[in-house]
């Protein structure tokens, strides 16, 4: 007997082992892969170029562009599938497919043609002396963002890629000019959207999701709600994402006025409306009255989000990745420090396979992440999240607010969390006033009750209570387990750092550079 228990606890070990070199292995092969892309881009560029040493930059820069892109794609992307993800609404492989295709797509697409060398203007070109510091201050920018944004998606948060390229330049903009080179202005607003962003993020979302839940789940006919309600919701979404796609995704192409805007989304909305609406008449025929069932209408919703989302983040986000190397090829090849360069193609499809190819070996990580370890999510509560971070974007365009995108998806699913945790709480409190009195038990109805159904959200409220300290202390745990606290933390974190530690080592990268190629 003692031989076989010692037998077992061996395989067990062997097994753990095996697991591991596995993961290993996996790991292994993904670094391997991301390498070639970069060392690819590096062959084709030195054998497109001469050998100068202009040409030499320009491969260096695209080594480090195609460095970046990867970091976009393993990091920002999960901010658009990541709730469809964690909802499951799509699985991963199809997330995965879906995110790729359209990101591409918007990148080689729409993804701009000219871009401003000075992301966001930073700081001014002018004040950089030469052309070789100005390379030297992109390159420098560019590497400490993608570093930056490395770090972040390893240790699971996602961050903003545009605050970390934005302090990239900043930092290299100060080491290469002085302080008076930044436009501390543009700083202050920028700094500013750390706080707006994730608040009307998380604002939207929760106001949208209290509207489902009084209007659809919690009465007493689910169904006969949902059959009324569902199109409007969809068919605000609908209007929401048209503009947001032309706003955001298709701006470099084609630029229209208000009133067309305003046109556009009418129509969207009006033929989303009706069209969603007999759909959801025929499926709701053979629906349970109760939410799960509800939840189904929404995922076709969800699918579209994350296309959409998608397209426009590759037509609009590529300019992270390939805009400082876009300055570079530009300064390097004029002689010159240019406000403003042409892209050329082969630039955005590095960007465009970049991202892609980022997002399929390292974005499943982040993906987890934004989809299911802050919060839990279904389809209705990822419907909320993927609406707010369309409306958002517009309504803050609309009143000239900078705004993150990654800010307000997350704050989105924070907002839910957070929206979700009051109602269990608001819930409760009968539950605290019974253990006072010193009640053994505390039963509550059952899960479609209007008065419950959140509550007993997979939390197991029937419980044992004696006392108050016993019913603070559940209270506490069914909190973290609404919203993971060290998420919570860990992201508020990486995101206040975002900036000036990406400044720090990109000015840091910039002397370096400078005490190494200077003559």
């Amino acid at each position: 007997m003692v031989g076989t228990k010692t037998v077992d606890k061996d395989l067990k070990r062997l097994s753990r082992v095996e697991k591991a070199t596995l993961q290993m292995g996996r790991g292994s092969v993904k670094i391997g892969i991301g390498f070639l892309f970069v060392l690819g881009v590096g062959i084709y560029l030195a054998l497109q170029a001469g050998t100068g040493e202009g040409e030499l930059f320009v491969v260096a820069a695209g080594l480090i562009g195609a460095y970046m892109a990867l970091n976009i794609g393993a990091n920002d992307v999960a901010n658009n599938v990541g709730p469809a993800v964690g909802s499951a609404a799509l699985t991963l492989t199809g997330a995965l497919i879906i995110a790729a295709v359209f990101e591409t797509a918007g990148a080689v697409l729409a993804g701009s043609d000219v871009v401003s060398t000075i992301r966001k203007g930073i700081i001014d070109p002018a004040g950089i002396a030469t052309a070789a510091q100005f390379t030297w201050a992109m390159m420098a920018a560019l590497l400490s963002a993608a570093l930056w944004i490395n770090l972040a998606t390893w240790v699971g948060a996602p961050v903003s890629t545009t605050h970390s390229i934005v302090g990239g330049v900043m930092g290299a903009g100060i080491a290469a000019a002085g302080w008076s080179a930044v436009n501390w202005t543009t700083m202050s607003k920028i700094a500013a959207s750390w706080v707006i962003s994730p608040v009307l993020g998380g604002l939207v979302a929760a106001a949208f999701l209290a509207l489902i839940k009084f209007m659809i789940v919690f009465k007493d006919d689910k169904i006969s709600a949902a059959k009324r309600w569902v199109p409007i919701l969809v068919a605000i979404m609908a209007a929401a994402f048209s503009t947001y796609l032309i706003m955001k995704g298709l701006k470099n192409i084609w630029k229209p006025g208000a009133p067309m805007l305003l046109a556009i989304a009418a129509a969207s909305f009006f033929i989303a409306w009706y069209l969603v609406r007999i759909w959801v008449f025929k499926a709701a025929e053979g629906l349970e009255n109760n939410r799960k069932s509800v939840g189904t209408l929404f995922t076709v919703p969800l699918i579209c989000s994350a296309a959409m989302l998608s397209f426009a983040h590759g037509a609009n986000d590529v300019a992270n990745a390939v805009g400082p190397l876009a300055a570079i090829v530009g300064s390097v090849y004029s002689g010159e420090v240019v406000s403003k360069v042409a892209v050329p193609y082969w630039i955005l499809i590095v960007g465009a396979i970049g991202i892609s190819a980022g997002l399929v070996l390292y974005g499943p990580k982040l993906i987890r992440t934004v989809g299911s370890q802050i919060t839990k999510l279904d389809r209705m509560r990822a419907f909320t999240v993927a609406l707010s971070a369309s409306i958002t974007v517009i309504v803050a365009s609309a009143l000239g607010l900078p705004v993150s995108s990654t800010h307000i998806a997350v704050g989105a699913i924070f907002g839910v969390g957070f929206f979700r945790e009051w109602l269990v709480n608001k819930h409760a409190r009968p539950a605290m006033a019974v253990s006072a009195n010193n009640v053994s038990s505390v039963s509550v109805a059952p899960a479609d009750d209007p008065l419950s159904s959140e509550a007993v959200d997979g939390l197991g409220l029937a419980l044992p209570i004696n006392d108050k300290k016993k019913a603070k202390k559940e209270k506490k745990r069914r909190k973290k387990r609404l919203v993971r606290r060290s998420h919570f933390l860990t992201i508020i974190a990486a995101w206040l750092v975002t900036v000036p530690l990406a400044a720090l080592l990109s000015s840091l990268l910039f002397f370096a550079l400078k005490g190494f190629l200077s003559p």
